[in-house]
């Protein structure tokens, strides 16, 4: 993919992407043990809905009490079935945390040190959000494995971890995407020998970029 111009005074960005349950968490953290900045999307929401931000207050009053824990707490699994059993309701919590994650994102990457970024963005196909980054990167596994992994993981119903599934993009529409893919369905030593190869890449890239 070739660095736009007006990207070219800062970091060539990465934007990581995957299905649920495809090891998105486990291949960005083996690029942060090579010391490269990473910025995860989920983690940014987490932070634009924490106790006291008046992005949690409009959740608990657009979402109801169903979503408040007994201690007062967000009930991020209840807000998640929710809004994976209805697509409106999706699309209004996204519509509500895109815009802040976004600036939030923005925010810290002007702050961010390295010679590249990995932002990490699971809704990346879903926003149509390509363009934003130098290179995409999928973390592909096949479809009956990211099944196992996600019900294994949060202990889902099969019905429950077939909505989830259904309601991201297709595994063929992420790899349309791809400049970069890294296969997960072996050993983590074979992951790591991945993230190096890539590694490797996008330091190259960078130092292209700042000649």
């Amino acid at each position: 993919m070739t660095v736009p111009a007006a990207q070219a005074s800062r970091p060539p960005r990465i934007g990581l992407t995957g299905g649920i349950a495809s090891g998105k968490t486990t291949v960005s953290d083996l690029f942060a043990a090579r010391g490269v900045p990473i910025l995860d999307a989920d983690l940014i929401a987490r932070e634009v809905i924490a106790p006291g931000t008046a992005l949690r207050t409009q959740l608990f009053e657009r979402f109801g009490p169903g979503i408040r824990r007994a201690d007062g707490e967000l009930d991020r699994a209840a807000l998640r079935r929710i809004v994976f059993a209805d697509a409106a309701l999706r699309r209004v919590l996204e519509a509500l945390l895109h815009p802040a994650v976004r600036a939030r994102t923005e925010q810290l990457a002007s702050q961010a040190n390295g010679p590249y970024q990995l932002h990490v963005v699971p809704l990346l196909v879903e926003t149509q959000a390509a363009d934003r980054y130098d290179r995409v990167l999928v973390v592909d596994c096949p479809e009956s494995l990211q099944w196992l992994r996600l019900r294994a993981r949060d202990g889902l119903s099969e019905a429950e971890a077939r909505a989830m599934l259904e309601a991201q993009a297709s595994r063929a529409a992420r790899l349309a995407v791809a400049d970069d893919v890294i296969v997960n369905d072996g050993d983590r030593a074979a992951l790591g020998a991945q993230v190096a190869t890539l590694h490797t890449r996008y330091l190259r890239l960078a130092a292209r970029d700042a000649v």
